[in-house]
Parts: structure tokens; sequence; C-alpha cells
């Protein structure tokens, strides 16, 4: 079935937007106000589109409760220049989801959530303690992709990563040991990653042996 975009409410197309995409990977982004008071807010159009240089973006869409129309995340990045991402486990997702709740203004989620920041080593805004991984960013620019909806572009300059998880000798991370979640379809639906199978990826000496 066609869907012509053009012709149907944003409601619609966003549901058949994030319907189809799936999983998304999730970020718990930190950051910080003028007044150094920290927010933390999951968001799903997220991902990590460079390696040289190592880049993140964040889709933020409009802050439906706040007086100017923009998120709080989204002003904070945008005056700061600084965030964290936070990637997500099944231990944390719970947790995550109360850091989603549109808490009245100058609620700390992370209290609400009952998560632990732990100081960045280069940006202002915290990591959080139970999330596996973690990535400290300085912002490139921001995209406006309509009224207050913004595409946040940022380097990752430091990366934290739980020590179960990683071999710094041979700079190995198990991934598979990870737990992590992505966003599904709907109001309330996810997936873990625990469910793998390995396929080789074919060079052309590969596929030529293969085809005979």
């Amino acid at each position: 079935m066609h869907f012509d975009l053009a012709q149907i409410p944003v409601t619609d197309a966003y549901k058949l937007l994030v319907s189809t995409v799936v999983p998304r990977p999730i970020a718990l982004a930190t950051t910080v106000d003028a007044a150094g008071r920290v927010n933390a807010a999951p968001f799903s159009f997220f991902n990590a589109v460079s390696s040289v240089p190592p880049v993140v973006v964040l889709g933020i869409s409009p802050g439906a409760t706040s007086d100017d129309g923009y998120k709080d995340t989204e002003r904070n990045i945008r005056d700061s220049g600084e965030f964290v991402v936070n990637l997500v486990d099944e231990e944390l997702a719970e947790q995550m989801n109360v850091c989603a709740v549109d808490f009245p203004a100058r609620t700390g989620e992370l209290n609400e959530a009952e998560l632990t920041p732990l100081p960045s080593v280069g940006v202002r805004p915290p990591r959080i303690a139970q999330s596996p991984v973690s990535f400290e960013c300085r912002r490139i620019t921001g995209v406006s992709l309509g009224p207050r909806s913004m595409l946040e572009i940022g380097r990752v300059i430091h990366i934290h990563i739980r020590d179960d998880l990683v071999d710094p000798e041979k700079m190995y991370v198990r991934t598979e040991k990870m737990r992590l979640i992505g966003r599904m379809h709907g109001r309330g639906w996810y997936a873990r990653t625990s469910d793998l199978f390995l396929m080789d990826r074919l060079d052309l000496e590969s596929w030529d042996a293969n085809k005979r």
C-alpha cells in the first residue's frame, strides 16, 4: 500500500515511520542548563553516523509542555554545546522509562529514576553510572528539520565502557554481553539484542568462489 506523506496527518506519518524503522538504538541523553541543572531524556531517533570523525546524531522533536516549544535537551545542547549519550541495557530499561515522564520544570529526572551521575572528563553534563556505555559529545552543529524539530550533531570526544565489557589491550568490546535494548513500535514495545546470528561479510574473492 502506498502512502503520500504530504496527504496524511503528521501523526499518521509518525506511526508509519516508527513502526517500520526498527529496532532503533536508545540514547539516554544527559545535558546541563545555564543554572547547572541536569536533564536526562531518552531518544530513539539516534545513531552513530561517522567514525572519522566519530559522530552521533540526536533527532529531537518539539517540546509539547515547554514555553518556547523546545525540549530541555535541545535548549541545553544549543546553549552549552555539550551532551552525553548513555546507552540503555535491560537493567536500565525501567529507569530510562521514568526519564521519559513529562515532569514539571526543574524536576531532576536522575533523582526520580534513582540514577547516579558521574563526572564526565571533557564536558559538563554527567554520565550515568548504571549505563554500560557513555559517549561524551561536543556539538558540531544543529540542523532545523521544521518548527522546533532539530537534528543535533555531536562529535564523540570520550567513550566510557564498563570494565567487564571491554578488553583494553585488544580494543575488543564484548558487545553480546551488553544486553542493550532497542525501541520498537507503538508506545511501549522494545527489543532485546540477545537473539543474534553471525553472517560473515563477503569479499570479492569469496563471492567469486561461491559462484562457481
